[in-house]
C-alpha cells in the first residue's frame, strides 16, 4: 500500500501553479517519496454517454478536459467537484501514475520526487476509429522529455510493423527447418 502524500503537519505535499509544460501545473513543496499516495483523482462520477452529452458542444480540435475515463461505464469529470489532481500534466516520462482501485482513481509517485519538480503522469489516452487524421496534433505532448512521443494518446499500432512480422513469419514458416533436420541425422 502506497504511503499518503500529506506530512505529519497535515500539509499538503504539493502546490498548483503555473506550468511551463500546460496552464497550471502540480508542484512537490516537499521530497516525495517512491511509492507515496499523492492525491485521488475526484469528480463527478458519470457515464460516458453522460460525458459525451456534457461535452458534445467541445470543439473537436480542443484537446482540454478533465475527464478520466475509469472502466467502460464510469468516467470522472473533475470539472465538476474536482480537486487539484486535475491539474497534474501528462508526461511521456512521468514521476508518478495513475492507479485505479476499487473504481476510484490514485496519483502514485513511480520515483522520488524532488521539491519544486512537477508531478506527472501518462495520460495514455486512448485510440479511436473515429478520429481526425490530425488527432496527434490535437493531443501533441509539451512535455518535453528526450522520450517523448509527441502525443499524450497510446502509442498508434504501426501497420508497417505488422507486415513486416508477418512477412517475416512467413518467411521463416517456408524455410526448411535444418537446424532439427541435423539433430535427427547426427
Amino acid at each position: 500500500m502506497a504511503a499518503k502524500a500529506p506530512a505529519g503537519n497535515g500539509e499538503a505535499a504539493y502546490r498548483v501553479r503555473r506550468s511551463g509544460v500546460h496552464g497550471l501545473g502540480v508542484f512537490a513543496v516537499r521530497a516525495i517519496r517512491k511509492g507515496t499516495r499523492i492525491i485521488e483523482y475526484l469528480g463527478d462520477r458519470i457515464t460516458h454517454g453522460e460525458a459525451d452529452r456534457r461535452y458534445e458542444d467541445h470543439e473537436e480540435h480542443d484537446n482540454h478536459t478533465f475527464l478520466f475515463s475509469v472502466d467502460r461505464t464510469l468516467v470522472i469529470d473533475a470539472g465538476v467537484g474536482g480537486n487539484e489532481a486535475r491539474f497534474i500534466n501528462h508526461s511521456c516520462e512521468p514521476n508518478c501514475e495513475s492507479v485505479i482501485e476499487q473504481r476510484r482513481v490514485f496519483i502514485d509517485a513511480l520515483r522520488d520526487i524532488r521539491p519544486g519538480e512537477e508531478l506527472s503522469y501518462d495520460y495514455q489516452i486512448g485510440r479511436e476509429r473515429n478520429d481526425p487524421p490530425d488527432v496527434d496534433q490535437i493531443y501533441a505532448c509539451r512535455c518535453g522529455s528526450a522520450r517523448c512521443r509527441g502525443t499524450m494518446l497510446w502509442p498508434p499500432r504501426r501497420p508497417y510493423a505488422r507486415r513486416k512480422a508477418r512477412a517475416s513469419a512467413a518467411s521463416a514458416a517456408a524455410r526448411p527447418r535444418t537446424s532439427a533436420a541435423r539433430k535427427r541425422s547426427s
